[in-house]
């Protein structure tokens, strides 16, 4: 069994690019104020939301591990 991730969007910060879900379509929608919003609070690891947060332009994606809360993106520095 795989990695289950927590994503979280930061609306406070998204400013609506869509990139997010251009990358990963399965994963990010946006609403009618064009802030992103994850498809799902917890999904598999996936590269294609892990592309999407390192793309986000203001870095509002969050994602950590379900259950240990380690922080799998951005990376701690």
């Amino acid at each position: 069994m795989g990695d289950r991730w927590h994503v979280e969007v930061d609306r406070s910060v998204c400013i609506g690019s869509g990139m997010c879900v251009s990358t990963a379509p399965a994963g990010f929608t946006l609403d009618s104020a064009r802030q992103s919003h994850p498809a799902r609070p917890e999904a598999d690891a996936a590269e294609e939301i892990l592309e999407a947060a390192e793309g986000c332009p203001v870095e509002a994606i969050t994602i950590s591990l379900v259950g240990s809360g380690e922080v799998v993106f951005p990376p701690e520095e």
